[in-house]
């Protein structure tokens, strides 16, 4: 599948910077087909590994419905974005990751993910306090795993 080319290739991030702002960021906008053909953008908390993304989410909601309508999405982290108004300006620097998303059905692999997003976002907890967290709401999560098709990185100094 091709995807469009940045048109300000200059400003390009190479792949592995692009693949570290992914590693490190914390918020992520999900950018989905939504309801009556518009756009459902919203933040979330997310962790990378490998070329998937996952992130939780309730059983059910716009967000499921926009996904089993239309399973492609597009991710966005934002690492920098400083305003310079005395220069008209803005120094930034983030990706965009095009992919598709899927429900994860195996159990394993939702208690994975749900461990690897608890020691992203609870640094200080401890094995047993994830695995007990996680067993208690493992009935009503949903974990969903978008997987990169295509990322691109740009900055601007």
């Amino acid at each position: 599948m091709a995807f469009r080319q940045m048109r300000r290739a200059r400003q390009a991030l190479p792949e592995s910077e692009s693949r570290a702002v992914l590693q490190a960021g914390s918020t992520a906008v999900l950018a989905l087909a939504g309801d009556n053909g518009y756009p459902y953008a919203l933040p979330l908390n997310y962790v990378c590994t490998g070329n998937a993304v996952y992130f939780h989410s309730a059983r059910s909601g716009h967000k499921l419905d926009a996904i089993a309508r239309c399973n492609k999405a597009s991710l966005c982290v934002i690492a920098r974005d400083d305003v310079l108004p005395e220069k008209f300006t803005t120094l930034y620097k983030s990706v965009i990751a095009f992919g598709r998303i899927s429900a994860v059905e195996d159990e394993e692999e939702t208690r994975r993910a749900a461990r690897l997003l608890a020691e992203k976002y609870c640094p200080l907890a401890s094995a047993e306090e994830i695995k007990a967290e996680t067993e208690k709401y493992l009935s009503v999560l949903a974990v969903l795993r978008f997987d990169i098709e295509h990322l691109t990185g740009k900055q601007g100094a």
